[in-house]
């Protein structure tokens, strides 16, 4: 049964007393009578105030402390309650009306033992939330209020990165669209670009983004640097990969030096984006091989040649390895691939979900490279930052080194370490925090955490959180679906948002399927099985 609501007791009153100081964070005691007092007080936000993951205040000279409850427990007496409060920001009274005004994130002044412990008022949280004066975007609403919004400060979340999180089932691909779509409406000329490994978001912006996949993307393959061409044309380990990575190197630069572009830079390395034939790669991978002196050596050569030509004539790497990419396409490419300039629709989805698996982390290393190369060498021009939002991060960035994938670690690594400098902002979404690389979660300047459930992957979050957002980590195996802990660079305070609800046309194509209801239909499975299968023979075309 609901507590009735009632408005007889004050919005700002003494709920206890603080016992202990330190740093960032005090003990203090609370008069169970009091709290039961309030909970059927009107405002909600009054009515939650001491209990775990809600605000008190402390007033100090003419200073209102504003903290966060951690935990409470009985004390052996039995007569109070203590609790952990972390201290969040502070900011002046109000002369007139007695509240906080024009609140500030840190702490100058702290309370002494003794000194009253208040309640947090709805109109308090509403100064601390503001952010009228900052761009912004609204997400939802604030736990434990009704209508209190919720805000992401622009500059501050994307300056810095950012990571989404949560495990299968909480709403994370909602979230991030819901995140995206905010972003997009304030910024109608900005520059996203979107990693789909899964081929969910399509549907979300159809509307206001351009939507690639196998069919359309057209990557042209010299677009690559060496390392990643290592990770496409060679398959041994140890010696034999350095010889084969030596023959490559040869033989690419002999390629590319053969482009009309080669000649106009007068100094080039394998690195360097230059078109090149393949035909040309296999015809010096020909030459040097006439000039061997012993059959023995030929191995190299061949494997190569054969590796090179496999992926020529596999139409599922055909909207990379093709014959009419050799063209200096590399303008339009950048163009339309990072919405330069974005006519409307501001945010690309690359939808990975038809790329084969050996080559998928190539793809993102190169469309992730560019994104960090195109920043870095246009220094000079007006800039134009980018956003890259990687969904399934963990896939690309995973915590144990292992030989596959280098080229895409590295490079997201960098960005995560350097990119804010040049630009270019990171967004990383994953369900498993703990299986990304160390030190990635912890670039990231704004941590958006929905329900985790793997007990590693909290511990994971824990860490990389700020010591103020304690008393919230705790509530995270308990957030409700599309409901998260936001905390870091990108909002004043940390807070508990319930997120707003997208329209059916705005969300991606990701809902479970209803076993309950799709197992009582029958009907056309030949039909069914036959397109199916011709889809599947064709790799998806046709």
């Amino acid at each position: 049964m609901q507590p009735k609501k009632v408005a007889s007791l004050p919005s700002t009153c003494v709920i206890g007393r603080v016992r202990e100081i330190a740093g960032g964070s005090a003990i203090c005691s609370f008069d169970p009578t009091q709290l039961k007092a309030i909970t059927g007080h009107e405002d909600t936000t009054v009515a939650m105030s001491g209990q775990v993951g809600s605000q008190v205040k402390m007033r100090v000279g003419d200073l209102w402390l504003l903290g966060n409850v951690r935990d409470m427990r009985m004390d052996e007496a039995g007569s109070v309650i203590l609790s952990h409060i972390d201290f969040l920001g502070e900011g002046p009274e109000d002369p007139a009306t007695g509240s906080m005004k024009a609140f500030r994130r840190g702490v100058t002044r702290y309370p002494v033992p003794g000194d009253d412990v208040f309640t947090v008022s709805r109109a308090d949280l509403v100064l601390v939330f503001a952010a009228e004066d900052r761009p912004h975007i609204e997400i939802g609403t604030v736990y434990p209020t009704e209508d209190v919004r919720g805000s992401l400060l622009i500059d501050a979340m994307l300056g810095k990165h950012f990571a989404l999180l949560g495990s299968t089932g909480t709403g994370k691909s909602t979230s991030a669209a819901l995140i995206l779509h905010r972003i997009v409406e304030k910024a109608p000329k900005g520059h996203i670009m979107m990693l789909d490994p899964h081929g969910e978001y399509a549907a979300a912006f159809s509307s206001n983004g351009m939507i690639f996949n196998v069919d359309n993307l057209n990557l042209p393959y010299w677009l690559m640097n060496f390392e990643e061409h290592c990770e496409v044309f060679i398959t041994t380990d140890g010696s034999e990969r350095e010889k084969d990575m030596d023959v490559l190197a040869k033989c690419l630069l002999a390629a590319r030096s053969k482009s009309r572009i080669a000649e106009s830079l007068g100094k080039m390395t394998v690195d360097s984006p230059v078109p090149y034939l393949l035909s040309d790669l296999l015809g010096a991978i020909n030459a040097q091989m006439g000039k061997l002196d012993k059959a023995s050596d030929l191995g190299p050569y061949m494997r190569l040649k054969t590796k090179i030509e496999e992926l020529k004539g596999d139409p599922r790497y055909a909207f990379m390895f093709n014959g009419l990419l050799v063209s200096d396409s590399m303008a339009p490419f950048l163009s339309k691939i990072f919405r330069l300039p974005a006519e409307g629709k501001p945010i690309s989805i690359v939808d990975l979900s038809g790329v084969p698996s050996d080559i998928v982390t190539v793809v993102v290393a190169v469309l992730a490279r560019m994104v960090f190369d195109y920043a870095i060498w246009a220094r000079r021009e007006p800039q134009r930052p980018i956003l890259l939002v990687c969904e399934e991060a963990h896939r690309y960035v995973p915590s144990d080194r292992e030989t596959k994938g280098v080229a895409v670690r590295k490079v997201l690594e960098r960005i995560a370490k350097e990119g804010r400098k040049y630009g270019v902002s990171l967004g990383l979404i994953t369900q498993r925090p703990s299986d990304l690389a160390e030190g990635v979660l912890s670039q990231c300047g704004t941590i958006i955490s929905m329900r985790l459930n793997n007990e590693r992957d909290q511990m994971y979050v824990r860490n990389a959180m700020p010591e103020g957002a304690r008393g919230f980590l705790d509530s995270i195996p308990a957030l409700r679906n599309r409901e998260c802990i936001i905390c870091g660079e990108g909002v004043s305070i940390p807070i508990r948002v319930r997120l707003d609800d997208l329209a059916a046309q705005l969300r991606p194509a990701s809902d479970d399927p209803m076993f309950s209801q799709l197992w009582t239909e029958e009907g056309d499975e030949a039909g069914i099985l036959s397109r199916t299968i011709h889809r599947w023979r064709g790799q998806g075309r046709g």
